[in-house]
């Protein structure tokens, strides 16, 4: 009987083999169709999209939610993933850098509204007076460690969702 069911394992074991050259062949073509620059910009405007989407709930709530975060990463990977069309590491490793930036710009956009109403100020008129060393400085000053782990599943995001997967149609069209 243990030989038996080691039998059928190894048919149904070789069955869902991918045939190599048929994989290469996919990939090639995959790799054809991606788009490292539309991608780029995709994941730009997600990031943008999505601090201005964390400083508008922050403003609103008047609550600074650090799940925003991973809000920001999702949406920038699947807008890399939607534009670029990757399959490359390169697409998964730009999906994670804008959802780092995404994060940081979300972040430091939250924090120019609770400052701006503090100081009674329009929030157009504080940005304009904002330069990298203040902006470091704001980031500094709100800092937590719990925004590492924040940034850091933000970060996973990125990159996790810019990278095309293969579907199980498209693998099925690929077995030996």
């Amino acid at each position: 009987m243990e030989t038996d069911s080691k039998t059928v394992q190894g048919q149904a074991q070789q069955a869902l083999e991918l045939d190599k050259a048929k994989l290469d062949r996919y990939l090639q073509q995959l790799r054809d169709n991606q788009n490292l620059v539309i991608g780029l910009l995709g994941g730009v405007v997600a990031a943008t999209v999505g601090a201005v989407l964390w400083a508008v709930i922050t403003a609103v709530t008047n609550y600074q939610i650090g799940w925003m975060a991973v809000g920001v990463g999702f949406l920038v990977g699947l807008a890399v993933r939607v534009c670029g069309n990757g399959v490359d590491t390169s697409f998964g490793v730009m999906g994670a850098a804008l959802s780092l930036l995404g994060c940081l710009a979300g972040n430091l956009l939250a924090v120019c509204v609770v400052v701006a109403r503090q100081e009674g100020m329009p929030l157009l008129e504080l940005l304009s007076r904002l330069n990298p060393q203040i902006a470091l400085g704001l980031l500094t000053a709100t800092f937590s460690p719990m925004d590492l782990v924040f940034y850091g599943l933000a970060i996973y995001e990125g990159y996790q969702f810019s990278l095309r997967r293969l579907k199980p149609d498209e693998l099925a069209k690929l077995v030996k």
